[in-house]
């Protein structure tokens, strides 16, 4: 049996304090948790956890893809496969749904999206990666919505993804101020007028 070298290892540690980040973080929230509560959380000094990362923001945007691959796992999509024909159609309503039972993973992400408007940030180049993974999913789906006869052949579908994603984001930064809002219920109604209006 070979032994594990340190390569492995440190990929081993880097999951084992995503694993824990996003745990904190879900239950926490993103402006309540801080480096040293994750350090702590698995048994490391704060410079020894951002050791596996680089900096802080490179530590929440590696909870954010961790996030988004639990997400299209969840639906059964593969993220590596994202573009190709035979990706299932994933459900949207489950993935936003979820988006309640992690409150502080949404909160991270929100904040991150509106940092990401400047270039500059570390977060810009991720939003933009995720908005093309999103834009080639939905589309996709959309796609063959509309190849089944369910959209009209006439239907922008570029656009239509457009705004599904954006009532997406828009759904959840509205959630965070008032809980009360039912995103599933409000993303059902937009594909039901979206599919009749196409």
């Amino acid at each position: 049996m070979r032994e594990r070298g340190p390569y492995t290892k440190g990929i081993e540690r880097r999951e084992q304090i995503l694993d824990a980040a996003l745990r904190t973080i879900a239950e926490c929230g993103f402006l309540s948790t801080s480096v040293a509560e994750l350090a702590d959380a698995v048994g490391l000094t704060p410079s020894g956890l951002l050791h596996y990362f680089g900096s802080k923001e490179d530590l929440f945007l590696a909870v954010l893809r961790r996030r988004s691959q639990l997400d299209l796992a969840s639906v059964g999509l593969d993220p590596a496969s994202v573009g190709l024909e035979t990706n299932p159609d994933p459900n949207y309503i489950a993935v936003i749904e979820n988006s309640t039972t992690v409150p502080g993973l949404t909160e991270l992400f929100t904040h991150m999206q509106a940092a990401a408007a400047d270039h500059r940030h570390p977060a810009h180049a991720y939003m933009v990666e995720h908005y093309e993974q999103s834009s080639a999913i939905v589309t996709g789906v959309l796609q063959r919505m509309q190849d089944n006869g369910i959209l009209s052949a006439t239907a922008d579908i570029g656009s239509l993804a457009t705004q599904a994603i954006a009532l997406m984001d828009g759904l959840q930064s509205r959630w965070l101020i008032d809980p009360t809002i039912d995103m599933a219920a409000e993303l059902e109604r937009f594909w039901q007028i979206a599919i009749k209006g196409a």
